[in-house]
């Protein structure tokens, strides 16, 4: 009796760069550790700008580390791209990436999916828009023993010859509120339709998403699966000790334990920090409010209530000395393990998104037991259930009440606080397995018995 080898299943890195992070980047890291768990051989597709065909392993494997192995001007870039595609119109074929423990990769290890084998294309990512932009189709990616399935995080006009193909599509944000992206829109519906039409499937994070997908894409109901997504945080985080976590916060930035707001997210339209932060100065709040996250698309118009404004500061006495603080307070950064303390240690988490695919960072609040004020629009209604306050994100004055009510209301931040975890148990990472599962049955590829 043989055994039978476990399903090849490979992963994009587009949005797994080892100098940053993204709500993708999580979904993707979150989807390798499922399919460990549920026995595939996992292998992750990186597009990196360092060539990784070196003969020498040690080389390949210094390459796919070394962000400034390659450095270049993006005119460079862009010339070589062109002469590839026009080169290789029938695809790319990529080469695995030598990963052992020559090269030290602790600083990435939180940012780092699991993989069994890691494999690279140059540039794929950039080649690829390159590439749908001249032959209007997908980009063929060859490998010399393909995976079963091919589950591409992200839509990308890429496919791997010899393996089911399938895309996850977040949301449509950029056909449904275009004036919050930089998406060129006409190759966005291009791009999503095709994808709707040749994939072997497509799968999402919600309910309110494969709505959009079936009705704006024209897709058949059942080309579409909503798996949601896994909501997890490492206990050595999530249960590190109050003490620990108030140390950290007051040592770190000065603020007292459950006595601020905090919002973290990208600061760009669709995040609406710019209503936020009107709603929050209205509201006459004490406590500040601060806001984690990288500036991004039109973030200067979302935060133009901050520049020159004298209300945004008080004067605070404390022992005789009088201090100038800043009601809110922009902190381009925070590690995870001080995220996590940061959204432990808040009275409340603020999340009005205009749209969501999923709302990450309202589960993520809830799971660690932080009470949440949230939009009742996309897939936050049924994402956080009854566990959350719900808001109209465009009504400000809604949301000044909201914030007063869970300034003032010991009551209400408890009920929530008690409510958010069991919320979020239903989005757990073995229940996203059983979902997963299924999806990829579907398609002929069992895993996890």
């Amino acid at each position: 009796m043989t055994t039978q080898d476990p399903p090849r299943v490979f992963i994009d890195g587009y949005n797994l760069s080892l100098t940053q992070g993204t709500g993708v980047a999580t979904y993707a890291r979150n989807l390798s550790f499922a399919l460990r768990d549920l026995g595939a051989e996992v292998g992750v597709l990186y597009g990196t700008r360092s060539s990784t065909l070196s003969r020498n392993a040690l080389l390949r494997e210094i390459a796919f580390f070394d962000p400034m192995a390659a450095p270049s001007s993006k005119l460079a870039d862009i010339v070589k791209g062109v002469r590839r595609v026009f080169s290789t119109p029938i695809g790319e074929i990529a080469s695995e990436v030598p990963v052992s423990d020559r090269v030290v990769r602790e600083t990435f290890r939180s940012r780092l999916p699991f993989f069994n084998h890691v494999w690279n294309v140059q540039n794929l990512f950039d080649l690829q828009r390159l590439h749908f932009g001249l032959y209007k189709h997908r980009m063929t990616v060859h490998f010399r023993q393909p995976p079963a399935l091919m589950h591409w995080t992200y839509p990308l006009a890429l496919k791997v010859r010899g393996a089911k193909n399938i895309y996850t599509m977040h949301d449509l944000v950029p056909l449904r509120l275009p004036y919050t992206t930089l998406d060129n829109k006409r190759k966005y519906f291009r791009l999503s339709r095709l994808l709707a039409r040749r994939s072997d499937h497509i799968v999402t994070v919600s309910e309110a998403s494969k709505r959009d997908i079936v009705s704006l894409l024209g897709i058949p109901e059942e080309r579409v699966t909503n798996t949601y997504q896994a909501v997890d945080i490492p206990a050595r985080y999530a249960q590190k000790p109050i003490e620990d976590v108030k140390t950290e916060i007051q040592g770190t930035y000065g603020l007292g334990y459950q006595k601020y707001f905090l919002f973290f997210g990208a600061i760009e339209p669709k995040k609406n920090v710019g209503r936020m932060i009107e709603a929050y100065l209205a509201s006459g709040v004490t406590d500040p409010l601060i806001i984690v996250g990288k500036k991004a698309w039109k973030s200067d118009e979302e935060l133009r209530l901050l520049f020159e404004n004298e209300h945004v500061r008080y004067l605070l006495t404390q022992n005789g000395i009088t201090q100038t603080r800043h009601r809110v307070q922009l902190v381009d950064y925070a590690s995870f393990p001080l995220l996590v303390s940061l959204i432990r240690g808040a009275k409340a988490v603020l999340f009005p998104s205009l749209y969501e695919g999923f709302g990450l960072p309202a589960l993520e609040a809830m799971l660690l037991g932080t009470p949440v004020m949230t939009s009742n629009t996309s897939s936050m209604p049924e994402v956080v259930g009854d566990a959350a306050v719900q808001i109209d994100p465009y009504d400000v004055r809604a949301m000044v009440d909201a914030i007063r009510a869970l300034d003032a209301d010991a009551d209400l931040r408890g009920r929530l606080a008690e409510a958010g975890p069991l919320q979020a148990a239903l989005y757990s990472p073995e229940r996203y397995q059983v979902r997963l599962r299924d999806t990829y049955a579907k398609l002929g590829v069992r895993l996890g018995g």
